[in-house]
């Protein structure tokens, strides 16, 4: 530690010599003493507004790494459960297709009470951490939302660009798609 400080110190004393005025060489130029004075304090005064701007320049790179690192935070903690909503996706598709199945007894009954429970459950956790259906039957089509797979033809019911029948759920986490809505799109 201390051999380090003697370093700096050695390489400070190398790169600013010392500023007093050598009175043999101001004698022998014939500057005066106060112009020769003068001199060095202009020196000295453009070494210090050199150093005051490198000193403002670092401290405003620091305030900008701190505002990055902020802002990198807030992203991540904004969209933690993204990666888990994409893994979940498809075990959502599986038990509405559950779901949509007719029973005809009330074991197939009880059965699938219980699979809307789960379904519901895991409706409710998603919506709890931002993550919602893409609003799609009788939309107009946004390809930024919905994925076109087929299309029909427009009638006086349904204009040109709405979405007729959606396929396949899409799902959104706060602004960012997760997954788009698989849509027929009257044309």
């Amino acid at each position: 530690m201390k051999e380090n400080q003697e370093e700096l110190d050695q390489e400070v004393t190398d790169t600013h010599p010392d500023p007093e005025i050598d009175m043999e060489a101001v004698e022998d130029s014939g500057v005066s003493e106060i112009e020769a004075e003068e001199f060095e304090i202009e020196n000295l005064k453009a070494e210090l507004e050199e150093m005051e701007d490198k000193y403002l320049r670092a401290r405003a790179e620091i305030a900008n790494m701190a505002n990055r690192g902020k802002n990198e935070r807030e992203q991540l903690q904004k969209y933690r459960s993204q990666d888990l909503a994409k893994k979940l996706l498809p075990s959502i598709d599986n038990l509405e297709r559950a779901l949509s199945t007719e029973v005809s007894d009330d074991q197939g009954a009880s059965l699938k009470k219980g699979v809307e429970m789960v379904l519901e459950s895991l409706r409710h956790a998603l919506r709890e951490e931002g993550i919602e259906k893409i609003p799609a039957k009788g939309e107009a089509f946004d390809p930024n939302l919905h994925q076109a797979v087929q299309t029909v033809p427009a009638s006086e019911d349904v204009p040109a660009d709405t979405i007729v029948e959606v396929l396949q759920e899409g799902y959104k986490l706060h602004d960012r798609v997760l997954r788009p809505t698989m849509v027929i799109v009257a044309q």
